[in-house]
């Protein structure tokens, strides 16, 4: 029989190395996926991986891809450090987008340099009460997070596309299920001319800075990493595990309400709802592909940023199934989580003896 036993430690350097494995597997696996489905493999990985970065234009879709996916993860992390389990993302992502588009319309015919930090202002607080939600009932009925933060997401997206058909509805539109177009005193501001990467991309690298500083130098960055290891140890330094388990939840909401809007006031420029396309979901695999690091969530950020874009233009140049992107990220986080157990545990082979009276 075969025993998985825990190791004494798990070195850094394993730690790691894990995520770099992982991509390295899964590049490995989906060659093997493209042999079978009878596309080159070597043209498709260099699809995928090389050509985003041959081009000034693909680099800064890059960065728009990856913005709210690093926003977003580094929330998570927070959240996944402590033990608090934040699976609903996408839905504190949509109604900030919601919440901020609203202002926008609000605001339509008014010009001034206030209307986008109100805003991004009403795009976090929209993400927090939509986390606030799952952070209430765990903290006063003990519900379940996960199960919560998930429902809540497909009720979010269901809003979302009640609205856009109704009441934020383009009066000129012809009936279409879109908002206006935001004005441009409502339109985050282009880094790039002539791209889309725009100034979120600055508050994406800040949010980084900010977490990676909180997490290494901070007392909240060690209450969350007590109550991640050991709740118990933690009730006993006299933390109060309410309060870490609403402030990842308020801080992971946050962000990927800011998240939303930057999509909503960025790339998409209006409401529609087909808005949310699952960065709240995939920032999940970007949190854990990144260690739960603020520096790692930042690469691998941008690697999953390639998986879209590049997954994108091998389905158009090889003419490959769209499902393409979601398993290349699944086998992605299937590898990750696969090493990680090795990384942690080994195998144990031992021999079964037969007792009397079993």
């Amino acid at each position: 029989m075969i025993k998985l036993e825990l190791r004494k430690e798990t070195s850094r350097v394993m730690l790691y190395s894990t995520p770099i494995f992982a991509v390295l597997l899964t590049i490995a696996a989906s060659m093997i996926m493209f042999a079978i489905l009878d596309k080159d493999p070597i043209k498709a990985i260099s699809i995928i991986f090389m050509q985003p970065l041959s081009n000034t234009f693909s680099i800064t879709e890059l960065v728009v891809k990856a913005t709210p996916l690093i926003l977003i993860a580094i929330g998570l992390s927070m959240g996944f450090r402590a033990g608090v389990w934040n699976i609903g993302a996408e839905g504190q992502f949509t109604v900030g987008a919601l919440c901020g588009g609203c202002i926008a319309l609000v605001f339509y015919n008014v010009e001034g340099f206030w209307i986008l930090p109100l805003m991004c202002i009403a795009g976090i607080l929209g993400g927090m009460a939509w986390a606030a939600i799952p952070a209430w009932l765990r903290t006063r009925f003990n519900a379940n997070e996960i199960l919560v933060s998930l429902m809540m997401s497909y009720v979010a997206v269901l809003l979302l596309s009640a609205l856009v058909h109704g009441p934020l509805r383009d009066p000129d539109g012809m009936n279409f299920p879109e908002s206006r177009i935001f004005s441009d005193s409502a339109i985050l501001p282009i880094l790039v001319e002539g791209t889309r990467m725009h100034i979120g991309f600055i508050v994406a690298l800040l949010v980084v800075v900010t977490a990676w500083v909180l997490l290494s130098r901070h007392i909240i960055g060690f209450q969350v990493k007590v109550l991640g290891l050991s709740p118990r140890a933690a009730r006993f330094g006299g933390f109060i595990e309410s309060r870490v388990i609403w402030a990842c939840l308020m801080v992971s909401g946050g962000l990927a309400g800011l998240a939303g809007l930057f999509e909503a006031a960025g790339p998409v420029g209006q409401l529609v709802p087909s808005l949310p396309v699952g960065y709240g979901f995939t920032a999940i695999i970007v949190a854990f592909l990144g260690r739960l690091n603020p520096i790692g969530i930042l690469i691998s950020g941008f690697v999953m940023a390639l998986t879209y874009i590049g997954g994108e233009a091998a389905q158009i140049q090889m003419n490959l199934p769209s499902a393409v992107t979601g398993v290349f990220q699944g086998m992605l986080l299937f590898f990750l989580l696969g090493i990680d157990v090795l990384a942690k545990y080994r195998f144990k082979w031992f021999h079964h003896h037969h007792q009397k009276g079993t």
